[in-house]
């Protein structure tokens, strides 16, 4: 009987390092996750007007990841970018960015976390036709005080670009690669540790696309910057670390070259 009771003893704390084992390993795996959805789902409209855009989506992607997600027009990609960016809510499942559950952030408090942690490039760069290009990267900072010292990151980010001698054209005195890497730049001025692409090299040609390319890159490996990119360009997939494939709202994993 003793025997017994030592045995059980013994067993029971086990049981509960285990479990405290498999905690931290979890926790482990969120830390090193900067973007994690759950069984994400987005449906649009009712009844007949019913559109299931994302279904049951789940994604971790690493710190210093640089991924590709393809799939054809209407698949789901940019409503994917929207759920990750924090631009727009699941109507089921979870999004985490660094840790935080933006699917559950209220509101008001919810562009404090676009703004912070994210970093956004599109297809038609959304420039300012009015404003130069450092006024362009400027625009994310003019809630945020210390204008100076982000007017000096702006400088920095514009001659890191190559484009020291344009910072004070307006978009439409620039090219379209011009144009994009002063979108880029827009996209680093608050240093955040995501950067989201929806078409980045879409209205480039092809030299100036691979140029493009080259840069985000480059970001990635030296800066660190975790790049979740939509796309129809083979070049970004073939480069990435890891390519999804989004059809009809769902997302699996294929090898780079069964993409056509």
């Amino acid at each position: 009987m003793e025997e017994e009771i030592n045995q059980e003893t013994v067993a029971e704390p086990q049981s509960k390092v285990d479990e405290t084992q498999l905690r931290l390993a979890a926790r482990k795996r969120r830390r090193s996750s900067i973007v994690v959805t759950q069984k994400v789902t987005k449906i649009y409209g009712r009844g007949v007007t019913r559109v299931s855009a994302l279904k049951a989506v789940s994604l971790r992607v690493r710190k210093g990841e640089f991924i590709a997600v393809l799939g054809p027009s209407g698949s789901g990609k940019t409503t994917l970018l929207n759920m990750i960016g924090a631009l727009d809510r699941p109507t089921a499942g979870r999004v985490f960015i660094d840790g935080i559950e933006t699917s559950s952030v209220p509101e008001n408090r919810l562009y404090q976390i676009r703004r912070n942690k994210l970093g956004f490039i599109f297809q038609t760069y959304y420039l300012v036709p009015t404003l130069s290009a450092l006024q362009n990267v400027l625009m994310p900072v003019l809630p945020v005080k210390g204008s100076d010292r982000y007017y000096r990151r702006a400088e920095r980010l514009l001659k890191m670009m190559g484009l020291k001698g344009r910072m004070h054209h307006k978009p439409g005195e620039l090219s379209g690669g011009e144009q994009q890497r002063v979108a880029i730049a827009r996209a680093l001025i608050l240093n955040p540790g995501v950067i989201l692409a929806d078409e980045p090299t879409g209205n480039l040609d092809s030299k100036t696309g691979a140029e493009i390319i080259q840069l985000m890159h480059w970001l990635n490996k030296k800066r660190g910057k975790t790049f979740i990119i939509v796309t129809h360009d083979r070049r970004i997939a073939d480069s990435a670390e890891r390519v999804f494939y989004l059809r009809d709202g769902r997302l699996s994993r294929i090898p780079i070259e069964a993409d056509g």
